[in-house]
């Protein structure tokens, strides 16, 4: 049940109508600049009040692996919410708060982003996440800060100046400029972050993922976590309940 937990945080890290997965048919332009290709994919950013998805996860470990559906909620900037397990589990995000509870083992979680730091490696705000389930660039760069690189099939960006705690990678897709590939990596700690963009979708005029896969390797152990959002729709009211039961203990993470 602990991996099920991480599984749902890592993946927060990260339309009822039906939709079709867009193709990527353009060819690359050798003369756009980085900071054209940035713009280009800025524009792009997911814009919206609230999201509502069920999502398909499947956690694989080694040779083990384990599928689930959770429903997940969002409010742009404001809150990612993830409901699991018949209401058994349930996550609550803000920009000042992870919170959870697990009414299986009855534990809980109550505290800041640092924990995540602690598993991922790299300091995440609520905005990180945020970009990453919905296929934005994962930080936000001044528009002279990346530059080319050589790929063959799609826009190639890094940084000019090397962070000192990780390297990062972008691969933008030349037809609507959504994120394909984004990876962190820390050489140092031999662990590394890669999120792959397998499928994308249009609901309402905004490009959304629909199939997700997350890789962590650490040490040469590998964790993938595999998302299919079903059933996306935007813009309509939703709450998004939580409330701690009592007499729960604090998880370790």
């Amino acid at each position: 049940m602990k991996n099920i937990l991480i599984s749902l945080i890592v993946c927060v890290l990260f339309g009822c109508k039906s939709s079709q997965p867009l193709s990527s048919t353009t060819r690359l332009n050798p003369k756009l600049k980085a900071k054209q290709i940035l713009k280009a994919h800025n524009k792009e950013n997911a814009d919206f009040t609230t999201l509502q998805s069920r999502v398909k996860i499947e956690l694989i470990q080694g040779d083990q692996s384990q599928s689930h559906t959770v429903s997940l909620r969002m409010e742009h900037n404001k809150t990612i919410w993830i409901n699991a397990f018949l209401n058994m589990v349930r996550l609550k995000i803000t920009p000042e708060r992870v919170q959870m509870y697990n009414k299986l083992d009855r534990t809980y979680f109550d505290g800041d982003f640092s924990f995540i730091k602690d598993l991922l490696g790299v300091e995440l705000t609520f905005s990180n996440i945020e970009n990453l389930i919905l296929g934005d660039a994962l930080f936000k760069h001044k528009p002279n800060a990346l530059k080319r690189q050589p790929h063959p099939k799609a826009y190639a960006l890094t940084p000019k100046e090397q962070h000192p705690l990780y390297d990062l990678f972008y691969r933008i897709n030349p037809s609507y400029f959504k994120i394909d590939v984004q990876e962190v990596s820390q050489p140092l700690s031999n662990r590394m972050l890669n999120v792959f963009y397998q499928e994308f979708q249009e609901i309402e005029q905004q490009i959304l993922p629909q199939k997700i896969s997350i890789k962590l390797i650490e040490n040469q152990k590998e964790t993938t976590l595999k998302m299919n959002f079903k059933s996306v729709s935007l813009n309509q009211p939703l709450r998004f309940p939580f409330k701690f039961p009592s007499g729960f203990k604090p998880i370790d993470f």
